[in-house]
């Protein structure tokens, strides 16, 4: 029987000295195998169909179902390499609270995270409150999930 550790080995060994990184590998009861791989710029099919050519002749004999893919736009951030890759970019952040946010990822650092977001702000002198950007800085460890915000 495989482990997932044994594939993430093998992935590590094969991604070496490349700019892309694992991001996840599963395993289910099915013995279907997931592979998910990133880098700053577009991930190439034919670099996943080769890790998957790879694999498959690592895993000889055994009857496994491979699949390799780059990580789903609509899955949440799992690595820093997301982070840096989604600056300038939309996201939604859901906070430790429950509170949804949406806003522009400005920064990503080795501990924080940065979105501006547009919040109502009473501003002195005015009877109302006023639209403006303001920059919460986020723990990554201290939201439940940040993902590329889809919606406009």
């Amino acid at each position: 029987m495989i482990t997932v550790e044994q594939v993430k080995e093998w992935v590590n060994t094969y991604l070496a000295g490349t700019d892309y990184q694992l991001q996840t590998v599963e395993i289910d009861a099915e013995n279907n195998i997931l592979v998910e791989i990133d880098r700053m710029g577009m991930v190439d099919v034919d670099y996943c169909a080769e890790l998957n050519r790879y694999l498959f002749e690592k895993l000889g004999d055994e009857n496994y179902a491979i699949e390799v893919g780059s990580v789903s736009l609509t899955a949440p951030f799992r690595s820093r390499l997301q982070y840096d890759k989604n600056v300038g970019h939309r996201v939604e952040v859901l906070t430790a609270d429950g509170q949804k946010l949406r806003g522009l990822l400005v920064s990503a650092d080795d501990d924080t995270f940065a979105v501006d977001v547009e919040q109502m702000v009473a501003v002195e002198g005015k009877k109302r409150k006023q639209k403006q950007i303001v920059t919460l800085t986020f723990p990554y460890n201290g939201v439940k999930q940040v993902r590329y915000d889809l919606k406009i």
